[in-house]
């Protein structure tokens, strides 16, 4: 067995715990002998994730929830595996049923045929459908649903505490999810879901991708007048060539680090 590493009470990274960057972000929300995941990222990792499950001395069988923040592949390819190994149901918004149930290429963003990409999306049914307002209860730990619309229709973000798993609503760099009308964006509805985080009294923002930081009003303000002024701009839609937040995070994640001030 390994010593379990918390980012926050009650909730470990499983890239953080491993040192190791192996995907997205991986939550595993715990309280007494129940647990949940959020997100599992693609289908080849599947098996590392919970072998990093298994040496935590979590039980397989009390797996109470499998949560997708939304139908990407690259958070949700390997659901349909995991919910095969652990027995558990899935959880997602209303938006999210039908692309994962058909596991939709264009939906969830598997193919690109512009850009030379085809990635399997294995289908996957969801038993429960959550969305804001609805709470999540794992062991006597509450975990409060939001609907945060913007990078795609189905984009749930969770409350625990002080602290917001907010998918990828933002990140560190002040970079937001990708906006495509093919898999649901909305440019207005992102502005709203941004202003909510913002507007909250969450003290620490969890994203899908990269580390944890600070809910900082003005940070979020630069990122809302960016993505504001998309509604006027026609260049919008240009490919980066490079992330370095995930340099940053891959350095981060082998050393341990997490942000002054976090309570562990």
């Amino acid at each position: 067995m390994i010593e379990r590493n918390p980012i926050y009470p009650g909730i470990i990274e499983l890239n953080f715990q491993a040192r190791e960057v192996l995907g997205c972000n991986v939550y595993l929300i715990y309280d007494q002998d129940e647990w949940a995941l959020v997100d599992i990222g693609y289908e080849e990792t599947v098996d590392d994730y919970v072998e990093i499950i298994r040496k935590l001395d979590f039980p397989l069988s009390r797996c109470k929830a499998l949560i997708a923040t939304h139908a990407d592949v690259d958070h949700v390819q390997g659901l349909a595996k995991l919910k095969t190994l652990l027995k558990a149901p899935v959880y997602a918004h209303p938006a999210a049923v039908k692309p994962l149930a058909e596991g939709d290429p264009l939906w969830t963003m598997a193919a690109i045929e512009a850009q030379g990409l085809s990635l399997e999306m294995p289908k996957v049914d969801v038993d429960h459908e959550v969305s804001d307002g609805d709470t999540i209860q794992v062991g006597n730990l509450n975990v409060e649903v939001w609907h945060t619309p913007g990078h795609t229709n189905s984009q749930l973000a969770f409350r625990i505490g002080d602290v917001l798993l907010s998918g990828d609503n933002i990140y560190r760099d002040g970079c937001i999810g990708a906006i495509d009308a093919h898999h649901g964006s909305d440019i207005k509805a992102f502005v709203e879901s941004l202003k909510r985080i913002r507007d909250s009294d969450v003290k620490w923002l969890a994203p899908s991708h990269g580390p944890i930081f600070a809910n900082d009003s003005e940070f979020l303000n630069q990122t809302i007048r960016r993505v504001e002024g998309y509604l006027k701009m026609a260049d919008f839609g240009t490919l980066a060539e490079s992330w370095p937040l995930m340099d940053q995070w891959d350095e981060e994640v082998e050393n341990g680090i997490l942000p002054d001030g976090l309570r562990r």
